[in-house]
């Protein structure tokens, strides 16, 4: 699965399940500031992607992740693993 691929797929669950407005949306977006998401959103992100990329996560894995765009990084290298 290539990066752009990847991208699409998580801005379509974003705006979808997570609800998040299209226009927010951005590579530079920060996942709590911009995006408004909380510790309950990244339990539901976590099982989506664990879902719709056939990967595990720990949810500490996660800690690091600030940007949408670190958040794509770390879905291509969770992919890339397996």
């Amino acid at each position: 699965m290539d990066k752009k691929e990847i991208i699409e797929k998580v801005n379509r669950f974003l705006t979808n399940e997570i609800e998040i407005e299209e226009d927010l949306i951005t590579p530079e977006a920060l996942l709590t500031k911009d995006l408004g998401i909380d510790s309950l959103d990244v339990i539901d992100i976590i099982v989506i992607v664990e879902q719709v990329f056939n990967v595990k996560i720990k949810g500490e894995e996660l800690k690091n992740v600030k940007t949408l765009q670190e958040f794509y990084n770390f879905v291509e290298r969770k992919i890339n693993s397996k």
